[in-house]
């Protein structure tokens, strides 16, 4: 099992330049990495579809996890992260999206934060994250609104699967891992500035305000971020 040839090439130059919305994105990601898997072990972490590196930048900077590893599927990503000099970093490596060229229970935590909306099997690749890791953190965009077109079309920035709170929690549980935690974010409002300045500014208090008062309204109509870490059910 391999990524198609079609997302293959999509992916093949996307990280040929570096990207400070990518950057910006990468810190509520990280913040939410810490916060769900602070108190678990985290000595050795994977960042599985780790991009350009910007969360393991992240994670470095905060010491968060002594040894960091790193698999992508697109060569100019791994060229990226290899250039960035991270000093945790142990290994960067391109692989074929579903095989994790690891042994069993390598890692402390993998992560796949931003990848399974983009994966044509996406409990493959949770498979083989459980396999290698004693826990499991996920995080997507929760794009299955009322708002969300019928028919899908192709984009740029690759997204072929998407879900609620609901549906990425019953992947988790279908995928033999069982939900330790799991949280709904709003993105940062830098995030939000950078992409549409002081309009930018009003969708994020709009949305802050929403997800606090009315969570069930606030989620049925606008995207927010849905992040869980899991552990594999023993049975």
């Amino acid at each position: 099992m391999a990524v198609s040839q079609h997302l293959h090439s999509n992916y093949a130059d996307y990280y040929a330049e570096d990207s400070e919305w990518r950057w910006l994105g990468a810190l509520d990601k990280v913040d939410n990495i810490v916060n769900l898997c602070g108190s678990l072990p985290h000595r050795k972490i994977l960042d599985i579809g780790a991009g350009e590196g910007s969360i393991l930048r992240r994670l470095a900077e905060l010491r968060f996890g002594e040894q960091l590893y790193a698999l992508e599927i697109s060569p100019s990503g791994v060229e990226r992260i290899r250039n960035r000099k991270i000093p945790s970093l142990m290994e960067c490596s391109v692989f074929d999206g579903y095989c994790v060229p690891y042994q069993s229970g390598y890692f402390d935590i993998a992560v796949l934060s931003h990848v399974i909306e983009h994966v044509e099997h996406p409990r493959q690749l949770l498979y083989e994250a459980a396999r290698v890791a004693k826990y499991v953190f996920v995080e997507v965009p929760l794009e299955d609104t009322r708002r969300l077109p019928n028919d899908y079309v192709p984009n740029p920035v690759g997204h072929i699967n998407f879900y609620s709170s609901r549906t990425i929690r019953r992947l988790m549980q279908s995928s033999n891992l069982r939900v330790l935690r799991q949280v709904t974010t709003n993105p940062s409002k830098v995030t939000y500035m950078f992409q549409k300045g002081a309009r930018g500014l009003l969708d994020y208090y709009l949305k802050s305000m929403l997800i606090r008062v009315v969570p069930s309204l606030a989620t049925a109509f606008f995207v927010y971020h849905g992040a869980l870490v899991c552990e594999k059910n023993v049975q």
